[in-house]
């Protein structure tokens, strides 16, 4: 069966590294190891990977550190972006409906950004519905060097977590990721939405945590996830030292008001 792949071409924009944050988030992330641990095919998509396959490849081998016998898919709805396969990673044309595969992780990074917002619903729609048991999606957004992410992770149900990730060099508070949110979101940082109260919360924080500036970026960053929690911000923990600053909250923390 013929698929007819759904969408619009996109500008492709792309660059050596540039997903290395949400990438490292992945391999970290419990809920993401899991599902691909438990998945009878570890199929992985990676949609909209733009003009140059560089990060498709780069996906594929830090993946391949949880899961050695992981696929990975480059999905491109431009067909003159369809490359041949290599190192076990293969192209092919396709949009939100996946080319008719049934994944256990998407990984859409940059492409709802260039939709409009009243899109977002529908695109996510047709992904989950193409899901295999148990998977996730990754829509997010960054800036053109990676140095500033932002991502919602989805199950077939809806979103379930928002987080967000950049250099601990690149900003000079929190809420400055703002401009990268997902679509989703990025019209919602005004007054009266949770993502604008977690932004400001969170340079609340960032402030508080000002006398261990001189111990760096991470040290203080790290002080200031603590503090976010001690005000009631359920920012989630992890067991490992990130060498990103990483905040990353349950999606109801940030949902649109509406």
């Amino acid at each position: 069966m013929e698929h007819r792949p759904q969408g619009v071409i996109t500008r492709g924009t792309t660059g050596i590294n540039r997903l290395r944050r949400s990438d490292r988030w992945l391999v970290h992330d419990a809920e993401v190891r899991a599902a691909l641990a438990d998945a009878p095919d570890p199929l992985v998509v990676d949609l909209g990977y733009g003009a140059l396959p560089v990060t498709t490849f780069e996906l594929a081998a830090r993946l391949r550190t949880v899961r050695a016998d992981i696929r990975v898919v480059g999905l491109e709805i431009d067909p003159a972006r369809v490359v041949p396969g290599r190192d076990g990673v293969s192209f092919a044309r396709g949009g939100f409906e996946l080319a008719g595969l049934r994944p256990v992780l998407v990984r859409a990074f940059n492409v709802l950004r260039q939709y409009p917002e009243a899109a977002v619903h529908e695109a996510w729609a047709t992904m989950q519905a193409a899901l295999a048991p148990g998977g996730l999606i990754v829509d997010g957004t960054c800036d053109e060097l990676g140095r500033r992410c932002a991502w919602i992770l989805l199950d077939s149900t809806g979103p379930r977590t928002l987080t967000l990730a950049w250099d601990p060099f690149a900003l000079a508070r929190p809420s400055d990721i703002a401009e990268r949110l997902p679509k989703a979101l990025i019209h919602r940082n005004i007054p009266g939405e949770r993502v604008h109260a977690l932004l400001a919360a969170a340079d609340r924080a960032w402030a508080e945590a000002a006398p261990l500036a001189p111990f760096g970026p991470r040290v203080r960053w790290r002080d200031a996830l603590e503090r976010l929690r001690d005000h009631g911000v359920p920012a989630r923990s992890y067991r490992h030292r990130m060498r990103d600053c990483v905040l990353s909250v349950p999606w109801e923390t940030a949902m649109p008001a509406n």
